[in-house]
């Protein structure tokens, strides 16, 4: 009786649970499609060039499946009319420099394993009919290790990877296929052009219809990093030093500013090697110092460490002396703020690619603010206090010093990229002198006060030209003071 009493007890589980699970079907479904709607959503509003690159990407598409839809053209290359909705498919990428990379890969790539391939049937053929395959087998193995070995080598594997594999791809192709077909030629032929139909769509189209590219990419995102590194340095110092000012904009920063530039280097390498693909475009000209971004690059991570420590004593475990502190704050926050404003400085240079020069003297007043610093720490050492309390400040301090080395650093090599990119130069208009200076002359006159019979001097002041005949008189160092 036990035993089917719990047997039923288990149906009737079952059957309710299925019908919960029936009952909540509408609404859960319901609440997924909201949420794949606001998923959708959220992607175009992050970046409308998807929308623009996901309907480029189907023009292609429609543009070269003419070739097999075409009769006239589908009697010209045949079945091999799919490489070409083939190659759209995978070389058609987001930005210009990628699809212009895969594209020229793939096209080279091809072209040269089609000639190897020709010439290396033609090679077995002189060598018998028995001879063939295995002379077609010697190649393909040689060839084959050789280009695998070629891709371990980085600029290779960074630049030419994809045209690699391609002419592993199309020689082993081509090198099988004729030895079974008879109408070699032919078959390379409908399989180059085809190709390079496909590849020619997504350039075209890649290039004249909303282009994007990568090396404005790259630009704005070194410019947007240093300027995450200015505002955390603004929220630091507003909440180190427990600044009432913009609290909540502050915790934003210092919470989430920096955290993305410590990942940014897979990033910029990835943009910095499909920019050098692209053609000149805007301010960018066809020999741009792209890698003089990776420097920036670097140099802005390494500051991102020193950072992410200084984040570390934000909220600190062990109480610090606020005598120490306050005999510090002051050069401390010169640090701080001038290397804000130096980041900041920095980065609309970049994004208005002008001369850096506005942060020169930010920089200056940081480094005499770490001087001013050394000053302090000079005196508070001859005073007695307790170790444990002053090593957090004294720390920060030290981090604050090194933070502004750093800025410093990424300072010049921002210097460096405006010079080599011809960066506008705003030097200030020298100041042509219209008139000639002035001399003045004076009479004095004493007057009397009658009521309060105290002294006064009464001053007239007359200009004199630099042509004035009193020039010529006039003393060249003159000092007096006035007494009652």
């Amino acid at each position: 009786m036990d035993i089917e009493s719990t047997t039923q007890a288990n149906k009737g589980g079952i059957f309710s649970r299925l019908g919960n699970y029936l009952k909540a079907l509408p609404g859960n479904i319901k609440s997924k499609t909201i949420n794949f709607t606001r998923s959708i959503e959220k992607i175009g509003k992050d970046d409308p060039r998807r929308v623009i690159h996901s309907l480029k990407v189907a023009l292609a598409l429609t543009l070269v499946s003419l070739v097999y839809y075409s009769r006239p053209l589908y009697d010209g290359f045949g079945v091999a009319g799919m490489w070409a909705v083939l190659t759209v498919v995978v070389v058609f990428e987001f930005s210009v420099g990628a699809t212009l990379s895969k594209g020229l890969n793939r096209g080279c790539a091809t072209l040269l394993a089609g000639a190897l391939g020709v010439g290396g049937q033609h090679i077995a053929t002189a060598f018998g009919e028995r001879a063939e395959p295995i002379i077609l087998g010697i190649l393909v193995f040689i060839l084959a290790a050789g280009s695998t070995f070629f891709r371990f080598f980085p600029r290779i594997k960074a630049r030419y990877d994809y045209g690699v594999v391609i002419f592993i791809l199309t020689f082993c192709l081509v090198t099988v296929s004729g030895y079974r077909v008879e109408e070699l030629f032919e078959l390379v032929h409908q399989r180059l052009s085809t190709i390079l139909i496909g590849g020619a769509a997504c350039i075209v189209i890649s290039l004249f219809i909303c282009p994007v590219w990568a090396g404005e990419d790259l630009h704005k995102s070194v410019a947007s990093n240093i300027e995450k590194l200015a505002n955390y340095l603004e929220g630091f110092e507003a909440q180190y030093f427990h600044c009432s000012e913009d609290k909540e904009k502050c915790e934003k920063s210092v919470l989430e500013g920096y955290k993305s530039v410590l990942n940014s280097k897979a990033s910029e390498e990835s943009l910095a090697n499909l920019a050098r693909w692209e053609p000149g475009h805007g301010h960018f000209r066809l020999r741009h110092p792209w890698k003089q971004y990776l420097k920036i690059g670097a140099l802005t991570r390494k500051c991102a460490c020193k950072i992410e420590t200084l984040n570390n004593y934000l909220n600190p475990e062990i109480q610090s002396s606020l005598e120490f502190k306050c005999k510090v704050e002051e050069p401390c926050r010169k640090m701080s703020s001038e290397s804000n404003k130096a980041l900041k400085a920095i980065s609309s240079s970049i994004k208005t690619m002008t001369d850096p020069s506005a942060a020169k003297i930010h920089i200056k007043n940081s480094k005499s603010a770490v001087e001013d610093l050394k000053v302090a720490l000079e005196i508070v050492s001859l005073e007695d206090n307790e170790l444990l309390a002053i090593i957090p400040v004294a720390t920060v301090a030290s981090i604050l010093g090194d933070i502004t080395k750093s800025v410093e650093k990424i300072y010049e090599s921002v210097s460096e990229l405006s010079h080599l990119a011809h960066f506008k130069s705003d030097i200030e208009p020298n100041v042509s002198p219209e008139k000639p200076p002035l001399l003045h002359r004076g009479i004095i006159k004493p007057v009397v006060d009658i009521d309060n019979t105290v002294d006064q001097i009464e001053i007239t002041i007359q200009e004199i030209t630099a042509d004035s005949p009193e020039k010529e008189n006039a003393p060249k160092n003159t000092s007096g003071h006035v007494c009652k």
